[in-house]
């Protein structure tokens, strides 16, 4: 079994507008330390694309949701750092999903 798959892309919900989540990921990615860093490399008015140690990629996209944002975060090694980013955003509140439930952290919990 790959337990790998379920690290390698995250989503999560959140009140902040999509903009703002993009200017979030480039903040905190360029602030990590040493190995943890990633730098943006493309970016787009949906994503970023970020670039760190040994060329690993990390990928962040949005879509805008009905009262918040649709946030998804793809990468291989860094999945302790988007989830971690995640963390940091304001969360969706749960009241306001109707297809899962929520954990405080504002991702999707598994059902």
């Amino acid at each position: 079994m790959n337990y790998q798959l379920g690290r390698t892309l995250q989503e999560t919900f959140t009140t902040l507008p999509p903009e703002e989540v993009l200017a979030a990921a480039k903040r905190f990615f360029a602030r990590r330390q040493g190995i943890y860093a990633a730098f943006v490399e493309k970016e787009g008015p949906t994503f970023v694309n970020l670039r760190g140690q040994g060329g690993e990629e990390v990928l962040i996209g949005v879509l805008a949701a009905e009262r918040g944002t649709r946030v998804t975060g793809s990468t291989y090694i860094f999945d302790q750092q988007v989830a971690r980013f995640f963390a940091t955003l304001p969360p969706y509140p749960a009241e306001d999903r109707a297809d899962g439930a929520v954990e405080a952290t504002g991702t999707e919990a598994a059902s």
